[in-house]
């Protein structure tokens, strides 16, 4: 009994100092909310000129990331809804909503009167009651420079068989917030976790919310045991069994005045209805067997045919002070509920290879091929690190992960030649994250997401599908070319943000100081670009010039993040111009 009390009593004081940091939060944020929130009503204003619904075949959407794509409970569509794009000066944020028709691979742009203000980082679930209904809840409205967000706590339902919004106001619902996740379960929606952020202080959440869909009502619940810590951005969906898993997610924790330290979460809970009753819930730390996936964040999550939990992508950010170190991903990991276990997705490669490795293998079939493959110790993939260590201890890493030979077809020796080809350019989405994932007839939809190249933000438009009854091959519906986006180059201060010649002008002077001041041996203003080097080299072979010229142009009290940034835009302008 004593242990029980302590362990109460702990957790009341976990909650006073939650609910004091909360309203810290709220207080602090209230007046750059406010600001927010005129920007947000004329925008409200100019989306009340809509009277009718307007459906316009389109192309397809722009770039952009943290948006929602659901598929139609009745149709074979495809609902993307809101999201935000970052061109390196300016941020974007939509409420616009397309529909995709998956057999007409078709796009059409749906403006419907009174929709919900622009958001990214919201939830969007999907409901079969009605003709289809699309729940969304939360999300954030950024300011245009990217420094102030407006978190939202409304929720809205957009009616699929008339083409309505519709804004359901209820009290005792979840706080503002973005990050969050939110899963259908039974006549319910189940609302876990998030983050609110000001531009002094951030609070993450681990509280759980439910929202009947018959009375209209939310209700905070509070399961008994040991729950995931606050984090946002986690794996949430429901298991065959009717539990909801959590799994993973990110949060920050303030190491001292002015330094966060991200942190990735890598543990996994069940939240179990208990018996008795739906309204007591109870939390079960699990450790699952197999393959987990790597430490990440901003993986995307969705529900694979077999009931299994599939995430893909993700991010992999180790920041320190003085360091900085990220790795993006594309690979494919299932969480199998029944059997309590993680495994890591290998395609079989196109159908001429497959028949070739059934010669090979025995007893080969479709449920458990992955499984078996990382049991049989399948050839991993080879993954090449380069690290440039600067003077000041910033670390740029670079990786690349290269399919292992015979990975994809498991060819023998004498099959090579045929394997060779049978197989044409590798077909598979960039690694990426804040992808956007929707299931449907057992084909997987990943759209758009982001990726970082150097200082630029890279956000994709493309769209890729696999099949996840063959696990074969990836194909793509949509294409883009990275390379195409628009980047503006970040202006550090007032100062330099009059006119873009200036901002340029400035650096190349600066430039030529610190090449005297440096004494490199290569050119005095620039490294050369050597004939038919690669970025990666390039900036493998100068990154110290690049990194000595960024400090001197942000100045010496810029965090080392940003020189890094600064310093990879130079160093690719440069490339870019050179070749």
């Amino acid at each position: 009994m004593g242990k029980k009390g302590k362990k109460e009593k702990k957790g009341r004081g976990a909650e006073k100092t939650a609910a004091k940091m909360e309203k810290k939060v709220s207080k602090r944020s209230r007046k750059e909310e406010e600001d927010l929130e005129a920007l947000i009503a004329h925008f409200q204003t100019l989306d009340a000129r809509k009277t009718q619904v307007m459906e316009t075949t389109c192309s397809p959407p722009s770039p952009r990331l943290n948006a929602s794509l659901s598929a139609h409970p009745e149709k074979d569509e495809l609902i993307l809804f809101g999201g935000e794009y970052f061109n390196g000066q300016k941020t974007f944020v939509y409420n616009e909503l397309y529909v995709y028709n998956i057999r007409k691979d078709t796009w059409t742009k749906v403006d419907i009167p009174g929709p919900p203000p622009r958001r990214c980082a919201h939830q969007a679930v999907v409901v079969p009651q009605g003709g289809g209904q699309l729940w969304v809840f939360g999300g954030e409205f950024a300011s245009p420079d990217g420094e102030q967000f407006y978190h939202y706590k409304d929720l809205w339902v957009l009616h699929l068989a008339t083409k309505t919004w519709e804004q359901i106001r209820s009290t005792g619902g979840p706080s503002g917030r973005s990050g969050h996740r939110m899963v259908a379960w039974k006549r319910q929606l189940i609302l876990f976790g998030g983050f609110h952020e000001s531009a002094r202080d951030y609070i993450y959440y681990n509280d759980v919310y439910t929202f009947s869909l018959d009375t209209f009502s939310w209700n905070k619940v509070s399961p008994s045991g040991l729950g995931p810590t606050p984090r946002s951005g986690c794996l949430m969906s429901v298991t065959p069994q009717g539990s909801i898993a959590i799994y993973g997610g990110y949060s920050k924790q303030r190491i001292k005045k002015d330094v966060d330290r991200g942190i990735q979460h890598s543990d996994m809970f069940l939240l179990k209805p208990e018996e008795g009753g739906e309204a007591k819930w109870m939390w079960t730390r699990i450790n699952p067997s197999g393959i987990k996936p790597t430490a990440r964040s901003g993986f995307s999550v969705a529900m694979a045919p077999n009931q299994q939990i599939l995430i893909f992508g993700g991010v992999c950010d180790e920041e320190e002070e003085e360091s900085l170190e990220g790795v993006f991903f594309n690979d494919l990991h299932f969480y199998d509920a029944t059997k309590n276990r993680w495994f890591t997705a290998q395609l079989k490669g196109p159908k001429s290879e497959k028949k070739k490795r059934r010669r090979g293998k025995t007893g080969e079939h479709e449920g458990g091929s992955e499984q078996e493959r990382e049991e049989a110790g399948a050839p991993e993939p080879l993954e090449v690190v380069k690290e440039v260590v600067a003077e000041d201890g910033t670390v740029v890493t670079i990786k690349q992960v290269l399919v292992a030979p015979k990975l994809a077809g498991w060819t023998t020796p004498e099959d090579e030649s045929s394997a060779v080809e049978a197989s044409g350019p590798e077909v598979e989405p960039c690694p990426r994250s804040s992808a956007m994932l929707a299931v449907k007839h057992g084909l997987l939809y990943v759209y758009g997401g982001m990726f970082e190249a150097g200082d630029c933000q890279v956000t994709l438009s493309d769209l890729y599908c696999l099949d996840l009854h063959k696990m074969e091959e990836w194909k793509v519906l949509v294409e883009m070319d990275p390379k195409t986006q628009e980047w503006l180059e970040e202006t550090d201060s007032e100062e330099d943000s009059s006119s873009n010649e200036g901002a340029e002008g400035g650096e190349e002077d600066q430039e030529e100081d610190s090449g005297e001041e440096s004494g490199e041996e290569e050119d005095p203003q620039h490294p050369e670009v050597a004939p038919g080097e690669q970025y990666a080299d390039y900036l493998l072979r100068t990154e110290q010039h690049w990194l000595k010229l960024a400090r001197d142009h942000v100045g010496p009290d810029m965090k080392e993040k940003r020189v890094l940034k600064v310093a990879q835009t130079m160093a690719k302008t440069f490339f870019d111009d050179s070749v």
